[in-house]
Order: C-alpha cells, then structure tokens, then sequence
C-alpha cells in the first residue's frame, strides 16, 4: 500500500500530480480546477477565498516567525489573485506543554502583521493536544477579499508579455536553513517574508496578465505552473535574476538552484511589454519591492527556458518536490 511521502507535501511535481489525482478528481469544481491560490466565487459580488497551513520548523527565524508567516502566506495568495484581502480565519493547534511566552510572542506578530496588513482576524479556534501528538505549534488561517482584477486565468496571459519579479530570490529558504543550524554555517539572512496586497493593489491600473507568489518550489515551480496551464513558455535570463550575493554563495555551497527555493515576500507578474516600465516604477516605490526587476517574457515554446551568463540555454524543469520540508 503507497504511502504518503514528503514530496507530496513539496510544492512541486509530486504535490501537483497528488493533488489533482487525490482532491481536484474528487472535490474539482469550476473554482478549484486550475488549483489558484485563491478562488474567485460568487457571493452577491466576487469574493476570492484561500486557506493555508503552516508548519515551518523553526517557528522563530530571522526577520519573522510562523506567526506573521501565516498572515502573509494568506494575504499574499488573495493579493496575487487580484482581490484586496479583507478578513482572516485563525486556528492554532498547540501541543501541551507549549511556552506561554512564545505563543505570545506568535499572537503579537499574528496582530502586529494583520495591522500592517489592513486586514482583520474575525474568527478562529485552538485546540490543545497532548504531549508527543504534534513536535510544535502548527497555525492554519483562511482569508476572503473582494475581488477587483482576475489575475488567476491563464487565457490572459500573451506571448510577449514580461516577467517581473517583485524582489530577489530565495532569502526565506535560506534564512530558516541557518535557522536551524544543522550544517555548522553561520549567517545573517533574514526572510523576505512581508505582506504585498498594499503594493499588489497599486497595480490594479495596469495591464497585468497574472500573478502569483513564489513560495514553495519558487520561482522555478510558478513558471512551470504557468506554462503548463497556459500552454506558454518563457524566455529568463540568469544575469537579469535579482539574488543577494550571500544567498547565492550559500545556494552554491549547497548546491541548490536558487529558483527553485522558497520565497515568501515576492511575487511573480506577467504583464503587458508596453506597461513592464510603468509597473517596476510603482513597485519601486514600495520597500517590498525595491529589487524588482523584468527577468524575462513570455514565448510560445512551452518550456521555461534560461539563457545562462555565458550565453548558453538550459532548461528549468519543475521541481520534484520541495528542497527544504517544512519551510512553510
């Protein structure tokens, strides 16, 4: 009898092929077939709603911890999807014996970031299981929004358009790998982790095609997603990826692709070539998006293809499943 492994829970190859043969061929509905971070639904106007589940391990990394993780994982999907995020869910499973201080610590970052956010938490419930049944704290949150762009549909997106990266790549992976100090190296990597729906809602007056963030499988994996379910490839270039030199040097000794390491503060935009300017000023004007850059645009190849620094190609392929377990 098959087993259920880490991979299927990866954000890559594996959790697509999971998902859709397990769920989507069981529950798919017309708001779920394409799998969106957030589903646009009829609800006496468009309303998106999304749910997500977190288990980072370490709960405390540089520059967050799983509690501001679960308020932007959340606001970030409906943001991404073109709705302006509104109200969230809270449920927090917590093992006995937990610190009261650290919970604390949790629920004022939960506030602190919905505040930041402009977002509210209406509902929510705990439970508490005994000692052994969970290795920590583990927090699920769902969100709706109103939805005022559908940036979800890939029928939109044109050969063409540009591939804008709102920040630089693989910070939140990296820093909760140092977090958890397993490997002898020292750094100071903080986590991008932030809420864009602010930014992501400055942009409503453009030409945006899509959206979407990259947070398991990053970059590499969205670009995938987005090829197979639009039937479109693209064309990035390696000089032209946004990456601290210090994330790199560390994806290098390891041997990790940086576009296939978690993010949890960038999105992914294919826009209009013609609006490409005007969106990378307005971007630049928030401190989320003070790196983005055009990586890239959109062919009709239908593969991810990367022209390397020395001028040659290779392909990006999906990755298998998710580099780092529990990063989310």
């Amino acid at each position: 009898m098959k087993k259920i492994g880490l991979a299927e829970g990866g954000g890559g190859s594996a959790t697509n092929k999971f998902i859709k043969e397990l769920f989507i061929s069981r529950l798919g509905n017309d708001a779920s077939e394409k799998m969106p971070d957030a589903a646009h639904v009829e609800t006496g106007g468009r309303t998106a709603f999304t749910t997500d589940s977190f288990v980072v391990r370490p709960e405390f990394f540089p520059g967050g911890n799983i509690g501001k993780l679960a308020v932007c994982g959340t606001v970030n999907d409906l943001a991404v999807s073109g709705a302006e995020a509104e109200y969230l869910s809270l449920g927090v499973i917590i093992p006995e014996g937990y610190e009261a201080e650290k919970l604390e610590k949790i629920v004022d970052a939960i506030a602190e970031t919905a505040k930041k956010a402009g977002v509210k938490v209406v509902c929510g419930d705990t439970k508490v299981v005994e000692k052994g049944a969970a290795d920590g704290l583990f927090i699920n949150t769902a969100g709706i929004g109103r939805v005022v762009k559908d940036w979800t549909a890939f029928e939109n997106i044109k050969d063409g358009d540009a591939v804008i990266l709102t920040s630089d790549m693989a910070r939140h992976g990296m820093s909760v790998l140092l977090a958890r100090g397993e490997l002898g190296f020292e750094g100071n990597i903080e986590s991008d982790c932030a809420p864009l729906n602010k930014m992501l809602e400055a942009l409503h007056e453009y030409d945006v095609h899509f959206c979407r963030d990259a947070t398991r499988g990053g970059v590499a994996a969205v670009l995938n997603e987005i090829a197979e379910g639009a039937k479109k490839g693209f064309l990035i270039r390696e000089n032209d990826l946004p990456l601290r030199q210090d994330v790199g040097n560390l994806c290098e000794i390891l041997g990790f692709d940086p576009l296939s390491v978690a993010n949890e503060g960038l999105a992914v935009i294919l826009v209009s070539a013609s609006d490409a300017s005007h969106v990378i000023e307005r971007l630049k004007s928030f401190e989320e998006g003070r790196n983005a850059c055009v990586i890239g645009f959109v062919n009709g190849e239908g593969r991810v293809i990367l022209e390397t620094a020395v001028g040659g190609k290779r392909v990006v392929d999906m990755p298998a499943g998710e580099l780092l377990p529990r990063i989310c």
